[in-house]
């Protein structure tokens, strides 16, 4: 992990070069009670007393920290200068910031992106009182830029981290769906899924209740929810929602089969042209997706597919980012709703990770959602994972 802190804390100066921001403090305290988003990025451990990460253009990643933490700070090897205090902080800042002086100082507030938007605002209260009667605190502006490209520009090594998560979850679908029998519950589903996490050695991607979210036929409760007593059915689509967590890194997919009724040999029509609809809408999706496009025109384009084949319109949007979270903030590929504020206009980058997740249900046999997990690359974009274009039939 020290490697990849060195990696993003240098990125970081490269990121307030290109947006010409002189200063950029992540300013925290009691971080295992109300850590900042973006300190397992920058830091990768906790801070207890109040404590400032400062980046600046010019190269400086500073480190205002307790004495206590002192020897954690060095071990990360991120940081060419390390404050040290006992009682007070707010000497140490503002000889910092005079020595700086920054035309602008950039700090964790943003209204659309959650992962961008770690200051408290008792924190911010407290950092205006100590800058109280000093020039810097009419120079604060949001990082919301910094932490977006920050987040979403993945390094390499990040990307096989990613990928790695997206193989092992791509090896307990085809042993769940090896499993999967009429008769078994959701709940029984979901079981043999969190015993293959502790198999691997991974955590879910989300909370543990409804990682998996299991659904089978068209009673089931579709979203963020854990599996019910269901059982599978002959003439029940059986759709999982499933990611794992490994080496600090997400992945996010969704996968859906058919199990076949008596005489039965393949998948009804309906079933398959639901099928075929959400295939469709993902490539189009991906095929569409390269550096500079806002997310809602990849949103318009999947949605498209979907509507045009006369279904009704997802009501989510077509994807998200992917990272240390499963959904890792900033841009979305996604409606102008006013939900998702201004995300959905955020221009796609090169190295970004995104699901695509368009979804539709099949009324009589359950819902059809594939979720499938890529990479932006320098033209075009790319599957970090084998997709699903065959309809797994039990």
């Amino acid at each position: 992990m020290p490697d990849l802190i060195q990696e993003k804390t240098l990125q970081v100066v490269e990121i307030l070069r290109e947006l010409d921001i002189d200063c950029w403090i992540t300013f925290v305290r009691e971080t295992p009670a109300a850590g900042d988003p973006i300190l397992p990025l920058i830091y990768g451990a906790d801070l207890t007393w109040q404590s400032a990460l400062i980046f600046t253009r010019s190269g400086e990643r500073i480190a205002i920290l307790g004495t206590l933490e002192a020897e954690t700070a060095r071990r990360t090897e991120a940081y060419n200068t390390i404050l040290l205090y006992d009682q007070a902080f707010r000497p140490a800042l503002l000889e910092t910031l005079n020595r700086l002086n920054p035309a602008e100082i950039a700090i964790n507030y943003s209204k659309d992106d959650v992962l961008a938007d770690g200051l408290a605002h008792g924190l911010y209260l407290l950092l205006l009182q100590y800058l109280e009667g000093t020039p810097w605190s009419s120079r604060l502006i949001s990082a919301s830029q910094i932490v977006r490209a920050l987040r979403g520009r993945k390094t390499r090594s990040e990307t096989e981290r990613i990928q790695s998560a997206i193989r092992t979850t791509s090896e307990i679908f085809i042993s769940t769906f090896d499993y999967a029998q009429i008769g078994m519950t959701e709940s029984q589903i979901s079981d043999y899924m969190h015993k293959k996490l502790i198999e691997y050695q991974v955590s879910p991607a989300w909370g543990w209740d409804h990682c998996p979210t299991v659904n089978s036929g068209p009673e089931s409760p579709v979203g963020h929810v854990g599996p019910s007593p269901i059982p599978i059915q002959p003439g029940h689509i059986l759709h999982i929602d499933f990611g794992v967590q490994q080496n600090g890194y997400c992945s996010d997919i969704q996968r859906v089969a058919y199990f076949l009724k008596p005489g039965e040999k393949s998948a009804p029509a309906p079933v398959q042209r639901g099928f075929d609809t959400i295939v469709n809408a993902i490539q189009a999706a991906v095929k569409a997706m390269k550096p500079g496009i806002a997310g809602k025109e990849v949103d318009r384009i999947a949605r498209s597919v979907v509507i045009n084949a006369g279904y009704p319109q997802y009501p989510y949007a077509t994807g998200h980012q992917l990272g240390k979270l499963a959904h890792d903030g900033a841009g979305l590929l996604g409606p102008l709703w006013e939900k998702y504020g201004d995300t959905p206009n955020y221009l796609i980058e090169a190295g970004q990770v995104y699901t695509i997740e368009p979804g539709l249900a099949v009324p009589g046999f359950g819902y059809i959602g594939l979720e499938e997990d890529i990479v932006v690359t320098e033209n075009s974009a790319r599957f970090l994972g084998e997709s699903q274009t065959e309809l797994i039939l039990k």
